[in-house]
């Protein structure tokens, strides 16, 4: 081959603008064909919507602790946790203390109630300020997504030498941080975390995976990198498929690292909220109900923390608006169990009609 090329050089210096013809040739037929899509406004179009006005919470400094973006869920803001339970949905042992909120050693992950898809989350930690240990024994904790499939590390590594896939800000197991952003021990640290929730289809079937982008005391750290599944200590599983939206959680790894100021932003369309109930209290509205004519009502649980409702033939899950009220997302169906202790009945609102009251059998 070395001796064609010296035998026919023009040969071979023809080829990089005849290959830029055929690009240039691809290129406008790819535009002619319409795969670039017809924009919906034109520039500077005066009749095209204004976005949504957001007031900026305040910042963060020293002992001060900042506030949330006026359409932030304010998930902990110094005083109660309330809208934080232990993994099986029980109250927390978690507790409270100078306006952070402190893990206790040994007391168990926590996790939000409500569940969360594609979203910005801003929280605030901080490590042990007379620290112990070395490498991963040293200020360890991990905030969660997917209820606990992917972790960014939360860690003291100020100083501290550990695997780089495990340090802070790191997706653990799996991408190390751009750089080591960390603050000195006790001192308080910021992550501004930008999650996209996987997809898949319904045959369980991956659409697309999860992303991350995390700032660290305001430096990036992850710049929108793909997950190649859950993290884990030690290997590579794939995806099992889950639900969209999934609770937020923080981890316990035997170290009072303490957090402030958690608040999340959701973003893309303003659904209904949605609530990952305890398994307890799901069962307890798992039954067949009387529908006074027709075929018996029947209420099932499903995984994740999901119930399905079949009615006149048709099977719908049925998603947590509240520890009470579920709705489907195909149909316009809701489900009350308000009244269920009281009187036995759960309430089927369906097409915004009146509720068919349905006694348990």
């Amino acid at each position: 081959m070395g001796i064609m090329t010296n035998l026919y050089p023009h040969r071979i210096l023809n080829l990089k603008p005849l290959f830029c013809i055929i690009v240039a040739v691809a290129a406008a037929t790819s535009l002619s064909a319409g795969k670039i899509p017809e924009l919906k406004w034109k520039s500077h179009d005066q009749t095209r919507p204004a976005p949504d006005v957001v007031t900026p919470g305040a910042v963060s400094s020293g002992n001060d602790v900042g506030s949330a973006p006026s359409d932030a869920v304010v998930l902990f803001d110094g005083s109660d946790f309330d809208g934080w339970v232990d993994m099986e949905g029980n109250p927390s042992k978690w507790t409270v203390r100078d306006g952070a909120l402190e893990c206790v050693p040994d007391s168990g992950y926590i996790r939000t109630l409500q569940s969360f898809g594609d979203c910005q989350l801003h929280i605030e930690w901080a490590t042990p300020v007379d620290p112990k240990g070395n490498s991963q024994g040293r200020g360890n904790s991990g905030v969660f997504f997917g209820l606990n499939l992917y972790e960014i590390q939360v860690l003291d590594s100020y100083e501290n030498k550990t695997y780089a896939d495990g340090s802070a800000s790191s997706i653990y197991g799996q991408y190390p941080p751009l750089v080591n952003a960390c603050k000195g021990p006790g001192e308080w640290q910021t992550y501004d975390i930008i999650y996209t929730a996987p997809r898949f289809e319904d045959c369980g079937e991956m659409k697309s995976p999860a992303r991350f982008t995390v700032i660290h005391n305001g430096v990036l750290t992850q710049n929108n990198v793909t997950l190649t599944g859950p993290a884990v200590w030690i290997g590579r599983p794939p995806y099992k498929a889950h639900p969209e939206k999934m609770p937020i959680a923080l981890q316990d790894h035997g170290n009072p690292v303490r957090y402030r100021n958690i608040w999340v932003r959701e973003l893309g369309p303003k659904d209904a909220a949605e609530f990952y109930l305890p398994g307890s209290l799901l069962d307890s509205y798992v039954g067949d109900y009387k529908k006074g004519w027709g075929e018996n009502v029947e209420i099932r649980r499903i995984d994740n923390n999901l119930l399905t409702l079949k009615l006149a033939g048709s099977t719908e899950v049925m998603y947590a608006a509240s520890e009470t009220e579920f709705f489907s997302k195909t149909t316009d169906m809701v489900a009350d169990f308000s009244e269920l202790e009281e009187s036995g009945e759960v309430h089927i609102y369906v097409g915004g009609g009146g509720p068919m009251k349905m006694p348990k059998l």
